[in-house]
């Protein structure tokens, strides 16, 4: 069987339609197809079925889509090997990022990578809704990907998760906040605040859900910004409270004062997410290991011990 065939196969169990398939590689929707049907031929059995105007795989389609990541994993750890024996990690290593680590943890990644010859590191950023990270994995070699302690969207679901950070999510005040001289906040404290939310989906939702349940009713949300930027804007404008990321948001906007609660769970942890196959390339776990190391840097500039920089984790 044709290597590249099974490729269009796995992308077809993991994209779920020959549409996005066409449009991930390259091909055209009727190019897609054609492959698909010899390689139906090669394995003398049905791999696909139509459902509505599209087509879904049968039981032995998934199977074999299954055995094709085992054959990507074995090309790219062989690839892998000898990048290793040459010593030259080479390629370029696509990444997406969200906004906040993207700012504060990239450019001093990208710093240290800038002597290894050979390799290019590509970013990009995006603030998906928790559901939408697995998928960006296969479009990028690496996803950065935040969510709360014991909330994993990306379980089953084949992927290596390298743990970045563990990070405390503080409340944001406007200076002269009637609460901005406590060393301390709690839910009882905030439930009559009016809050600068995120959108539907993200993962701080659930933060603000637990301190309703703790101070025993619902909070006032009177806007919803994913840019942290807005957010901050509107808590110096003292326009609301809300949630802060400490070590990630960059430094304190002058008039505003950052609290940390105690009474709720109230921290997001940020992984590096990767397909198997790509996380065998020498490239690619070059990118990581710097990743993992600036990290823990930025952790421990507050004082903090690292969590990161733990073995990696198959999902």
């Amino acid at each position: 069987m044709d290597v590249r065939r099974l490729d269009l196969l796995r992308e077809l169990a993991e994209r779920g339609s020959v549409t996005a398939v066409a449009e991930a590689t390259g091909r055209t929707p009727s190019a897609v197809s054609q492959q698909l049907k010899v390689l139906e031929r090669e394995a003398g059995m049905p791999l696909t079925e139509r459902s509505g105007r599209g087509l879904v795989l049968t039981s032995a389609g998934h199977a074999l889509a299954r055995s094709a990541t085992d054959v990507a994993i074995a090309l790219e750890h062989a690839s892998a090997l000898w990048d290793e024996f040459r010593n030259h990690p080479s390629g370029e290593v696509t990444l997406l990022t969200f906004p906040t680590v993207g700012a504060t943890l990239l450019p001093s990644v990208l710093k240290d990578l800038a002597p290894v010859a050979g390799l290019v590191v590509r970013c990009t950023d995006l603030d998906p809704e928790l559901a939408e990270f697995p998928d960006l994995t296969a479009d990028y070699d690496i996803v950065l990907a935040h969510t709360m302690p014991g909330v994993l969207p990306w379980g089953g679901r084949g992927l290596r998760a390298v743990p970045l950070l563990t990070e405390p999510l503080d409340i944001g005040l406007p200076a002269d906040h009637r609460l901005a001289g406590r060393s301390h906040v709690t839910p009882a404290d905030l439930v009559d605040e009016t809050w600068l939310g995120v959108p539907p989906g993200f993962p701080f939702e659930r933060i603000l859900h637990a301190i309703e349940q703790e101070g025993g009713k619902r909070v006032e949300v009177s806007q919803r910004f994913s840019d942290m930027r807005i957010m901050e804007a509107f808590i110096v404008a003292g326009l609301g409270i809300a949630f802060v990321p400490r070590f990630t948001s960059g430094p304190v906007a002058p008039g505003m004062v950052l609290k940390p609660i105690r009474g709720v769970a109230s921290a997001r942890q940020i992984v590096a997410l990767v397909r198997p196959d790509v996380a065998e390339r020498l490239a690619v776990r070059t990118v990581l290991d710097v990743l993992v190391a600036r990290a823990a840097r930025l952790e421990q500039a507050y004082g903090h011990p690292s969590r990161g920089g733990g073995d990696p984790t198959d999902l």
